[in-house]
C-alpha cells in the first residue's frame, strides 16, 4: 500500500511526463502533494522526542504519550489505510478505529485519542501471568493481526494456484512443485487453532473481493481460509498477481472472490452437456470407423469444444463479429466439426478419400492441417464469422499468421476498438513454453501497429510433450509463465470441471472485452491416447497411463454430477446422446455420396480472382505523367511549420528536381511512386520490418520527424483525401514473428500490397519456418493464396558473410518450374508465374521495380514475390530510371537485353559472348567493360530469375548467332542463381534458339564456399576482380 505521498509523489511524475499537453496540471500534483504530505504527518510522523533543555518562555512543553509508538514505521503506514477507509465510510473500520479518528477529528492528541473497546487485549500472543498491558500494546497488537490477517489473503492470491486440484489424473502437479507454499499456511503468521474462530473485519484500500475497504465485511478466520481455499485452491488456479496494475488485478478479484462465481443455472448446464456429448460422440464415432487412421483427436480435452463454443457465445455478446483462429493438429477435426460446423458428410467423405475428380489445384495436406471459414448463430441469435486458419505440424507457427489475420481484418471494418474482430488461439504446453515464435507474437500484442487489443490464448494442456515429461521440457514452474512477460493473467483449471472452464472463459472474454490484453486458459488434461491414435504412449509413460486407463471420460464425470444433482435423468441422458449418433450415422451415409473438394477448406474466399486453371491477362502497369509529377511534388515537400533534418531538407529538394527535371529518378523515389500511386487507385498498402520508416541505408524517410516537437509527417498519406491508408511501421527485432504477421494481413484482402523488409537479406534465415511451410507452398498445400512482398537487401560489397547475401537460391531452390520443359511462352496464352509457387526477382533499375510492385495488385491473381533489394544501387549514379520508364505503355520487363549503343554498333556476328546475370553485380560489368574498352560482349540482365524467363534468353541469343554464353555472379559457386539457371538456359538454347542448341552457360564467379562472403575487405576486392576477368576472358 503507497502512502498518501507516495501516491502523490507518483502522480506527481507522472503528469510531469504530459504537463506541456496538460495545461494546469503541474499546480494540481503540487496541491495533491502538499494534501497528501499534512496528512502522512499528522498520522505517521508523531510528535517531537522531549529533550533536556527547558521550553521557550510562554510556551507548553508536552511529554510522548506513551501509545504514541503505534503511529510509526508500518504501524502509521497501516493506519493511513484505516484513516482513507474511514473518511469514505465510517463504519468500514472497527469501532475503536472509528472512536479513534473522531477523536483525533475532534482535536485530541493523536497518542490520548484511543479509547480501549472493554475487555481487549493483545491477541495471538502469551503474556505472563499478572502482566499489565498498555493501551499501546493493545492497538498494536490488533494492528499486527489484522496485518497479518491481509497478508494471508494476499498469500492465498499470489500462490493459491500451487496447491489447487489442477490434475484430472490426480498423478502430476501443474508446477511440478508438490511442496505447499509457507504463505498459505495460517500458523506462519503467528495464528493457532484458538484464533480460528476469531473475528476480522478487513479493508484494505485500492482493494476489491475479500479485503474490500468499500464494502467491509467481518469474517471468522475459519470462514475466511474456507473462502480461500474456496476460490484459490479448487479446480482452478488463478495467477493474476503478478500484473502491476492494481486496478486490473481488483476486476479479477470482483469476480471471483465471491460465493456465486461458479454458479450456473440448469438451462447452462445443460447447454454445456449438450456440447460435452458432441465432443466425446464426435471422437468415438471416427475411432469405431477409421480405428488405423491417425486423427490427433481431443480425448482426454473434450471439453475443449464446449469452452470454445461458449466462448464464441459470450464474445458475441459483447459486440465481436468475427473470431480468427489458430490451433495445432490436436483437436482440429473436432473443432472443425463441432465449433466452426463443417458438415459431417464433408468430414467423413475427407476419411473415405472420396475427393473431386475434376479437382487438380494444388498438392493438397492431411486432413488435420486444413482451414475453413463459416458463419455461425450463436445461442443469443447473434451471427459470428468463424475463420480457423490452416497451418503446418511445426507448432506455434500459426500464431503471428492469426495475429496478423486479425489485424487487418480489424483495419477494413474500421474496428479501431478492437472489439468487432478477436483472435483465438490454442496451444500445446509443451510447444507454448518451447517455442520461441510464442514470445515474438506475444511481444507484438501492445506495439501500436501490431496490436489486435488482446488474444485469448488456450493451453490443451495434456501434461506430456509427444514423449517428453514436462520436468525435462520447461525450466519455468507452468507451461504458461512465458505470459507474465506481457501482464496477462493466467487461468489454470481442471479439465474435468466443465463448469469451472466455461466460467474461467466467460472471465477470459470479459478480461479481454475490457482491457484489450492477453489472457491465457491453462487447460490442465490429459491425452487418452498417445502423441496419435497408433501411438504406444506406455513405452515412455508406463504409470501415466495406467491411470488414464482407468480413468473415466469428462462426459462421464459429468453426467454423474448432474444426475445426481437431479439436473437430468439417465434415460434422457442416454436419448441426447443416441441422438447425435444417429447423426453422426446418417451423415456417414451420405457422405458416401459426396464429393470433397478443396475449395471446402478454405478459411476465407476471394472473389474474382484466378487460380492456375484459368488464364489471366497480363496487363500494363505504367501511370500518367501528371500523376508522376503531382507524387513528385507531394514526396518532396512537407508543411511550412514542419522543421525537418537539415541533411533531410536536401533529399527533399534533390528528389523534386529529379521529377520535375527529369534527371533520373532513384531507387526511393519509384518505391514512393509505386507505393502513391497504388494508394491513389484505393489500394491499401502497408510495409512493415525492422527500421522500414527511415530505410537501413537511410534512403527511404517515409515518416518525417520535427526536430523541435519529435511530431511526425508521412507525405504519402497526403496525396488526395479519397486516397487509402499507407501504413509504415519500424518492427520489434523479430523476423519469424513479423514475417508471419504481415502474411496473415496479406490474406484478408487481395486489393493490398502487403511488405515486410528485412534489416539485411539474410535475416530471413529466423524467418525461415514462415517462408517455407506457408509462403512457399501455402497455395499448393491449402489453395490460399498470398501476394505478400518480401524485400531482401541482397548485394556483395565486402560488408561480411551476414550482411552480403538475402539466401537467392532457397528462393530458386523451393521454386516449382521445371528446368527442364519450356512452359507456354506466348504472350496470349503465358500462364507461367499463374503455375509458379512464386517469383524471384533481383532488379536492376528503379522503374523495373516500379512495375514489379504494381504487378502485384494489377493482375487477377496473388502470388508471393520474393525481391533481392540493393544497398550501394540506391544511391548509384547509373542506377537510375527517367520518368518515360514510369509512363503509359510500360510494364515490368522480365529480362532487359543489352542496350548500350557501343554494343549495338557492333556487327551482331561479331559479338563474341553474352553474359546473362541479375542485379547489382551488371554495374560492375558495365564499368569493367567500359574501363577495358570492350565492344564485342553483350550483358542481359534476368530480372525475374524465377520463374525463368526461357523465352527472352533464347531471344537474345539468336540476336548474336556466333556468341557463347556466361552466367555472371557474385556470390559463391554454390549459392546464388548458377545452380538454378543453368539448366534453363540449356533447356531454352536447345528448345528454342535457332543458333545455339547443346549450348551451356559458362560460369564467372566466386568459387565455392561454406560462407556467404568474406570478412576481409582486400579479400573481397580480390575476388570482384577475379570474376569479373573471368567474365570477359
Amino acid at each position: 500500500l503507497e502512502t498518501p505521498r507516495q501516491q502523490a509523489l507518483t502522480q506527481s511524475s507522472t503528469w510531469n511526463l504530459s504537463a506541456r499537453k496538460r495545461p494546469g496540471i503541474m499546480l494540481q500534483a503540487r496541491r495533491a502533494l502538499a494534501s497528501a504530505s499534512r496528512h502522512a504527518r499528522r498520522f505517521a510522523a508523531g510528535p517531537k522526542p522531549m529533550t533536556t533543555a527547558a521550553a521557550p518562555a510562554g510556551r507548553r512543553s508536552f511529554a510522548t504519550h506513551p501509545n504514541e509508538d503505534i503511529l510509526s514505521g508500518s504501524s502509521g503506514t497501516y493506519m493511513e489505510g484505516m484513516f482513507k477507509a474511514w473518511k469514505e465510510n465510517p463504519a468500514s473500520v472497527h469501532k475503536s478505529w472509528d472512536v479513534y479518528f473522531r477523536n483525533v477529528e475532534a482535536g485530541r492528541a493523536p497518542g490520548v485519542a484511543f479509547q480501549s473497546p472493554p475487555g481487549t487485549t493483545s491477541a495471538g500472543r502469551d503474556l505472563p501471568a499478572g502482566a499489565a498491558v498498555s493501551a499501546s500494546d493493545d492497538i498494536q497488537g490488533i494492528i499486527n493481526d489484522h496485518l497479518k490477517v491481509q497478508s494471508l489473503v494476499r498469500g492465498y492470491q499470489s500462490r493459491g494456484h500451487n496447491i489447487a486440484a489442477l490434475d484430472p489424473l490426480s498423478i502430476n502437479d501443474a508446477d511440478l512443485d508438490d511442496s505447499v507454499p509457507p504463505e498459505l499456511d495460517y500458523k506462519n503468521y503467528g495464528f493457532t487453532e484458538a484464533d480460528l474462530d476469531r473475528t476480522f473485519t478487513i479493508g484494505h484500500v485500492l482493494n476489491k473481493g475479500f479485503i474490500d475497504s468499500d464494502n467491509p465485511k467481518p469474517w471468522t478466520l475459519r470462514e475466511l481460509l474456507k473462502n480461500l481455499e474456496r476460490t484459490y485452491c479448487n479446480h482452478v488456479g488463478f495467477e493474476y498477481m503478478h500484473i502491476y496494475d492494481r486496478e486490473k488485478c481488483n476486476f479479477i478479484r470482483e469476480r471471483i472472490e465471491t460465493p456465486t462465481f461458479f454458479d450456473m443455472t440448469k438451462d447452462q448446464k445443460l447447454i454445456v452437456l449438450d456440447r460435452l456429448i458432441r465432443s466425446h460422440e464426435f471422437e468415438h464415432f471416427l475411432a469405431t470407423k477409421w480405428s488405423a487412421e491417425k486423427r490427433f483427436g481431443l480425448e482426454g480435452c473434450e471439453v475443449l469444444v464446449p469452452a470454445m463454443k461458449h466462448l464464441i457465445d459470450a464474445a458475441a455478446d459483447v459486440g465481436c463479429e468475427s473470431v480468427v483462429i489458430g490451433m495445432p493438429h490436436r483437436g482440429r477435426l473436432n473443432v472443425l466439426a463441432n465449433v466452426i460446423r463443417k458438415p459431417l458428410a464433408h468430414m467423413f467423405g475427407d476419411f473415405a478419400g472420396v475427393q473431386d475428380p475434376g479437382s487438380t489445384e494444388g498438392s493438397g495436406d492431411v486432413k488435420y492441417h486444413f482451414g475453413m471459414s463459416h458463419d455461425r448463430v450463436t445461442l443469443n441469435g447473434k451471427s459470428v464469422h468463424l475463420s480457423l486458419v490452416a497451418n503446418p505440424s511445426h507448432l506455434e507457427a500459426v500464431n503471428p499468421v492469426v495475429a496478423g489475420k486479425t489485424r487487418a481484418e480489424q483495419f477494413y471494418k474500421n474496428d479501431t476498438k478492437r472489439e468487432k474482430v478477436i483472435p483465438v488461439l490454442m496451444h500445446g504446453d509443451a510447444a507454448f513454453s518451447g517455442q520461441g515464435v510464442v514470445f515474438e507474437t506475444l511481444g507484438l500484442s501492445d506495439l501500436p501497429s501490431y496490436t489486435v487489443g488482446g488474444t485469448i490464448h488456450i493451453v490443451v494442456n495434456n501434461q506430456i510433450g509427444f514423449t517428453t515429461d514436462p520436468r525435462f521440457s520447461r525450466s519455468t514452474p507452468y507451461c504458461t509463465d512465458v505470459a507474465k512477460t506481457v501482464g496477462a493473467p493466467i487461468f489454470h483449471v481442471n479439465g474435468d470441471d466443465p463448469e469451472a472452464v466455461i466460467k474461467v472463459v466467460q472471465l477470459a472474454v470479459e478480461w479481454r472485452h475490457r482491457y484489450k490484453k492477453d489472457v491465457v486458459i491453462d487447460l490442465v488434461c490429459y491425452r487418452r491416447h498417445g502423441h496419435n491414435e497408433i501411438d504406444q504412449a506406455g513405452f515412455t509413460q508406463p504409470l501415466m497411463y495406467k491411470h488414464i486407463s482407468k480413468h473415466a471420460p469428462t462426459l462421464d464425470i459429468y453426467a454423474a454430477k448432474l444426475i445426481a444433482e437431479g439436473v437430468i435423468t439417465q434415460a434422457e441422458l442416454d436419448e441426447r446422446v443416441r441422438e447425435y449418433r444417429d447423426l453422426c450415422q446418417h451423415e456417414y451415409e451420405v457422405s458416401k455420396d459426396t464429393t470433397v473438394r478443396p475449395q471446402d477448406w478454405l478459411e476465407s474466399k476471394w472473389e474474382g480472382f484466378k487460380g492456375r486453371s484459368k488464364l489471366a491477362e497480363i496487363q500494363d502497369t505504367g501511370v500518367s505523367p501528371e500523376l508522376l509529377k503531382h507524387m513528385g511534388e507531394v514526396i518532396s515537400t512537407y508543411p511550412a511549420d514542419f522543421n525537418i533534418h537539415k541533411g533531410l531538407s536536401k533529399i527533399m529538394k534533390a528528389r523534386g528536381k529529379a521529377v520535375t527535371e527529369d534527371t533520373g529518378l532513384d531507387w526511393a523515389c519509384g518505391e514512393a511512386f509505386a507505393f502513391g500511386s497504388l494508394l491513389l487507385e484505393g489500394n491499401h498498402v502497408r510495409l512493415s520490418g525492422q527500421d522500414v520508416e527511415r530505410g537501413t541505408f537511410s534512403h527511404r524517410h517515409h515518416v518525417l520527424h520535427d526536430q523541435n516537437t519529435e511530431d511526425v509527417y508521412v507525405q504519402l498519406n497526403h496525396l488526395d483525401p479519397d486516397q487509402a491508408v499507407y501504413s509504415v511501421s519500424n518492427s520489434s527485432l523479430s523476423e519469424y514473428g513479423v514475417l508471419g504477421f504481415e502474411l496473415g494481413y496479406s490474406m484478408t484482402n487481395p486489393n493490398s500490397l502487403v511488405l515486410w523488409e528485412a534489416q539485411f537479406g539474410d535475416f530471413c534465415n529466423t524467418a525461415q519456418t514462415i517462408i517455407d511451410q506457408f509462403i512457399s507452398c501455402g497455395e499448393d498445400k491449402w489453395l490460399r493464396q498470398s501476394g505478400i512482398t518480401l524485400l531482401l537487401p541482397h548485394g556483395y560489397e565486402g560488408q561480411g558473410p551476414e550482411h552480403s547475401s538475402g539466401r537467392l537460391e532457397r528462393f530458386l531452390q523451393s521454386s516449382n518450374d521445371d528446368p527442364h520443359v519450356v512452359p507456354e511462352m506466348s504472350h496470349d496464352h503465358r500462364q507461367q508465374i499463374q503455375n509458379a509457387n512464386w517469383q524471384v526477382l533481383n532488379c536492376t533499375t528503379p522503374a523495373n521495380y516500379f512495375h514489379a510492385l504494381r504487378r502485384q495488385i494489377h493482375r487477377d491473381f496473388r502470388k508471393p514475390l520474393i525481391i533481392m533489394t540493393p544497398k550501394s544501387l540506391l544511391r548509384h549514379p547509373h542506377a537510375k530510371s527517367p520518368l518515360a520508364d514510369f509512363g503509359p505503355g510500360t510494364r515490368f520487363k522480365r529480362l532487359i537485353p543489352e542496350t548500350d549503343p557501343t554494343i549495338s554498333a557492333t556487327p551482331a556476328e561479331q559479338v563474341r559472348r553474352v553474359i546473362f546475370c541479375s542485379g547489382k553485380v551488371y554495374y560492375d560489368l558495365l564499368k569493367e567493360r567500359e574501363d577495358r574498352g570492350i565492344t564485342d560482349v553483350a550483358i542481359a540482365r534476368v530480372e525475374q530469375i524465377g520463374p525463368f524467363p526461357f523465352d527472352l534468353c533464347a531471344k537474345q541469343m539468336d540476336k548474336y548467332p556466333n556468341a557463347d554464353v556466361t552466367w555472371c555472379q557474385e556470390e559463391p559457386k554454390n549459392m546464388g542463381a548458377y545452380s538454378y539457371v543453368e539448366p534453363r538456359i540449356e533447356t531454352a538454347l536447345r528448345e528454342l534458339s535457332a543458333h545455339h542448341a547443346g549450348k551451356r552457360a559458362r560460369y564467372a564467379g566466386r568459387p565455392p564456399s561454406a560462407s556467404t562472403a568474406t570478412g576481409f575487405k582486400k579479400t573481397h576486392v580480390a575476388e570482384v576482380a577475379n570474376l569479373l576477368a573471368a567474365a570477359y576472358a
